[in-house]
């Protein structure tokens, strides 16, 4: 029986590897390659209020006008976070809600059978909208770690 060498071994692991790397290809529904344009802060909180999110959502640290009319339901969204959400991920919750429901809230409050009680935006709104949109919301995020990780975290 012929001994196991690091050469073996490291030879494994780089076939390994291109056999993971081929299965990752991520075919023709990936976003990969996608390039969205810039937004503006300023106009993504003017359609917040435009699309009367401000109904049912409050930004942290943020004056809106009042809304005409009031949600069941009122979701805070910016301030601090663990992590803040991608841009990606913004627009999921935003064109299709019932994909992750907001945490924190009772499902019988922001869900009907599952599916979110956010009305659907994704033929509400423009593109230019949209990319404003996330551009507000993520300026009213920041990040920050948890006074216990302080030590590990200069």
């Amino acid at each position: 029986m012929k001994p196991i060498t690091s050469r073996a071994i490291v030879g494994g692991l780089g076939a390994g590897l291109l056999v993971a790397l081929a299965a990752c290809d991520p075919g023709p529904t990936s976003s990969r390659g996608c390039r969205r344009p810039d937004g503006g802060v300023e106009a993504g909180k003017a359609a917040f209020v435009a699309l009367r999110c401000n109904a049912c959502h409050t930004v942290e640290g943020t004056q809106l006008p009042p809304p005409e009319t009031t949600g069941p339901v009122e979701v805070h969204l910016g301030g601090k976070v663990h992590r803040v959400r991608t841009y990606g991920e913004l627009v999921t919750a935003i064109i299709h809600p019932s994909f992750d429901l907001a945490r924190g809230y009772p499902a019988e409050e922001i869900s009907r059978d599952g599916t979110s009680i956010m009305p659907d935006f994704d033929s509400a709104m423009t593109v230019r909208q949209m990319v404003d949109l996330v551009a507000f919301l993520q300026s009213t995020y920041s990040e920050y770690l948890p006074d216990e990780y302080a030590p590990y975290f200069p």
